[in-house]
């Protein structure tokens, strides 16, 4: 099979890298010249565990080309996979102007039947928009080439993206053309002999199914942190009641870890754009909007408790912070705690420096020179008057207490992922914060 995927960013890159590695053809076509150039060069502009290797071998047999050319990307596909952004517009609702754009496009170029697939991340009513889109080019051209559409949004965790691919919970594909459902499957057809189940569905559903997924994750996680607030209040420990739930099947225990709120460039865009789907529709989703405005506050919890400790002055403080990245294995820093807990230790003349595994040089990007950045963990802590852990990169889960005692003027940590054994650092005289534990105080 041959298939089209139109923009390289996280998911089309991902996708497009993932079905090479199936035997498919792919060409991936995105308008920015440099970035194809890199791409062609062997260079990858994400961090991705494992995509490296599988883009690399992919590229080298063949299967796996790069262009600016759409139209000549269109020749002999079964398929095109539109994969661009949907950034938030300042309402919330998503940017649908360059999904509709590629849509355009392929109305202009194309000269065969197809499946024209929305991958990103759309609203309820896209497909219809990019049918229509489609419709309308091809009606400008006099012509009639017959094609399908279908929606497959992707179900992809950053840091664990090409597993996820290859190893799919599920496959959700909405159409409502038994053609397209026949390409569709035999496109799958190697990710379901080890029983992954695909789910067919009309694109409505399949729409609403991304969104409400990533919403219910955003749920679980604002939760489990509001809970953890009020344990810290009443002297309870999160720790304990997060296991204690979490043993009930009907609960499970992912997403309920508390911290310092979600990030990253699903859940606060998905969540924002079903809220906003609601409102257009004259309905309002009250869970979701509480979910979205604890995630804000939880951002500021581990700040809060920092000023706390200092009486309300920091100016002149220096604190180290370990972890850019909203999660571990990914360099992603968009809507990450991090930059909201670094804004509010700069705004109180307090100063930083940082260092995370992988999102450093992000880091330089975005934050340029208002913080330090440090070559590694420890040479963060150095006269730093305490430790500041935001995202929990396996690294960071064993350090060197009696390093770190030497190296910080304080034996001060605030813990924003509960990480740490609040016994084991009392025994060495650290003063602990941690977020929905009663503090340990030396």
């Amino acid at each position: 099979m041959k298939i089209s995927v139109v923009g390289t960013g996280y998911v089309g890159l991902v996708s497009g890298t993932c079905f090479a590695e199936t035997g498919v053809n792919v060409t991936c076509v995105d308008i920015n010249e440099r970035k194809v150039e890199m791409l062609k060069e062997g260079h990858i502009p994400i961090y991705e565990p494992g995509l490296e290797d599988i883009y690399k071998k992919n590229v080298e047999k063949g299967r796996l080309v790069f262009t600016t050319n759409l139209e000549e990307s269109l020749k002999d596909s079964d398929a095109v996979f539109i994969a661009v952004g949907t950034p938030p517009d300042e309402d919330g609702s998503a940017d649908l102007k360059y999904v509709i754009g590629v849509a355009r496009e392929i109305g202009r170029t194309m000269d065969h039947y197809m499946v024209v697939v929305t991958k990103s991340t759309v609203p309820v009513g896209t497909s219809v928009k990019v049918k229509n889109a489609v419709l309308e080019e091809l009606e400008k051209r006099g012509e009639k080439v017959p094609f399908d559409v279908a929606s497959n949004p992707e179900f992809l965790k950053e840091g664990s993206a090409v597993d996820d691919f290859l190893k799919p919970d599920r496959i959700v594909i909405g159409t409502d053309s038994e053609k397209a459902q026949k390409v569709m499957k035999r496109l799958y057809k190697p990710f379901l002999l080890n029983g992954h189940p695909i789910l067919f569905m009309d694109i409505t559903s399949s729409e609403m199914t991304k969104y409400a997924a990533n919403s219910m994750l955003a749920t679980k996680i604002s939760f489990i942190n509001d809970i953890a607030n009020l344990c810290e209040i009443v002297g309870a420990d999160v720790d304990s009641v997060r296991k204690g739930i979490g043993s009930d099947v009907r609960i499970g225990t992912k997403f309920i870890y508390p911290g310092t709120g979600y990030g990253g460039s699903c859940f606060p865009k998905d969540v924002q754009a079903l809220i906003r789907t609601a409102d257009e529709n004259g309905y309002s989703l009250e869970i979701l909007k509480a979910v979205e405005s604890v995630n804000y506050r939880q951002k500021e919890v581990l700040y809060g408790k920092i000023k706390r400790h200092f009486n309300g002055d920091l100016k002149g403080k220096k604190f180290a912070v370990w972890g850019l990245a909203f999660k571990p294995k990914t360099d992603d820093m968009r809507e990450a705690p991090s930059l909201v807990i670094i804004d509010k230790l700069l705004e109180e003349g307090a100063k930083v420096i940082a260092y995370d595994p992988v999102a450093s040089e992000e880091g330089k990007r975005i934050l340029g020179d208002k913080i330090e950045f440090a070559k590694d963990e420890y040479d963060a802590c150095i006269d730093s008057d305490a430790l500041v852990l935001v995202t929990e990169w396996p690294e960071f889960r064993l350090p060197n207490f009696r390093v770190l005692r030497k190296l910080l003027k304080n034996n001060l940590i605030f813990d924003g992922r509960n990480i740490y054994d609040p016994e084991e650092l009392n025994e060495m005289g650290f003063t602990y914060y941690a977020i929905g534990r009663k503090p340990i105080i030396n």
